[in-house]
């Protein structure tokens, strides 16, 4: 492995450090995912309990990890922390051979500000990841003005293509209110984006992985999991990372599918019913199926199909009983169509 400090901002104090792990040879694969590390400090300053300890966590899992140190109050205001994430990526995308990342599976972890920066990339940047993680993330316009007034709240910039969110905080955290972690939660469901979320019982704020010499206060026994769960997590979404390089996704796309510009089965009922007759006759097999069950219990079929509406064509198939490798070849036909948006 080596290690590299790259400098984005002499007069700024902003830093891009990388932490390259070898590829191909005896490893078998070109590419690894990346995690890029937003420490949090309320923009006044980057923690290092919420910086190399989490890049090690995730080199662990076989991720390349890099810790960006942005622009804090003392040197500038925002949005140049934005900016600074947006130089960052772009840095990353430009040396991805080198650094031997697979620019599709860049996913970013921020923590309590730099969760905020993080919710900002979900949500706001250029350059989206493809996952956030985002831990006891300040989000809610009163935390946000206490560390800069007029800074963005994320939970208001949600939309469908907002990336899919990891969230992590304590019920009890004193310092971000929970509120904010649950604002953001619901605002991902209401724009159908994927998420997970993880509030433990206990922990408060800054417990960074929550381990034993990196805690200043007392946390549940199951915090310090949060980091294997969202490995875990990332995982489902951007294909698990393996001897023999990534698997497929399992859980769900980069965005709501039914904004991407392609179907697939991830999309809703409801959208596929508006698409090409090429598209329903390739989703026969669910229509069917959809029929035979709404005769067998006396439904009407539109009542039925309204009822299972916001279910995915995946969803409703697996109902169905129908087998995965049938599901997989309709799912590979769609992907040839384009996605006709409702303008």
């Amino acid at each position: 492995m080596k290690a590299q400090k790259i400098i984005l901002n002499e007069n700024r104090n902003v830093t891009l450090t990388a932490y390259i792990q070898e590829a191909d040879g005896e490893f078998g694969f070109s590419r690894r995912p990346a995690m890029l590390v937003i420490p949090g400090g309320g923009y006044a300053m980057c923690s290092d309990r919420e910086a190399d300890p989490v890049a090690m966590a995730y080199l662990k899992a076989g991720y390349q990890a890099l810790i960006l140190r942005y622009t804090c109050t003392s040197k500038g205001r925002w949005p140049l922390p934005l900016e600074d994430y947006e130089h960052a990526m772009k840095l990353i995308e430009e040396n991805a051979e080198e650094w031997h990342i697979n620019t599709t599976k860049i996913a970013v972890v921020g923590f309590s500000a730099g969760g905020h920066l993080a919710a900002c990339a979900a949500t706001i940047a250029e350059h989206k990841p493809a996952a956030a993680v985002l831990v006891y993330p300040a989000i809610l316009k009163d935390i946000c003005d206490m560390c800069q007034p007029g800074m963005p709240s994320p939970n208001e910039h949600v939309t469908a293509q907002t990336c899919p969110c990891f969230l992590v905080a304590a019920r009890d955290d004193r310092t971000v209110n929970i509120k904010n972690t649950l604002m953001m939660e619901l605002a991902l469901a209401d724009k159908g984006v994927a998420f997970e979320s993880h509030i433990y019982s206990y922990g408060g704020h800054g417990f960074s992985t929550g381990e034993d010499w990196i805690i200043t206060n007392s946390v549940s026994s199951r915090l310090p999991d949060w980091i294997s769960d969202s490995i875990g997590w990332l995982g489902e979404i951007m294909g698990r990372f393996t001897r023999n390089g990534f698997t497929e996704p399992t859980a769900a796309v980069s965005m709501n599918a039914d904004f991407t510009p392609i179907l697939s089965v991830e999309c809703s009922l409801n959208h596929l019913r508006k698409q090409s007759e090429e598209a329903r006759m390739a989703l026969a097999p669910m229509f069917a199926g959809i029929e035979t069950i709404a005769k067998v219990r006396g439904y009407s079929v539109e009542g039925l199909m309204a009822a299972v509406g916001n279910n995915t064509a995946r969803e409703i198939m697996e109902m169905l009983q129908i087998p995965g490798e049938t599901i997989h070849v309709i799912d590979v036909r769609l992907h040839s169509m384009v996605n006709e948006l409702e303008e």
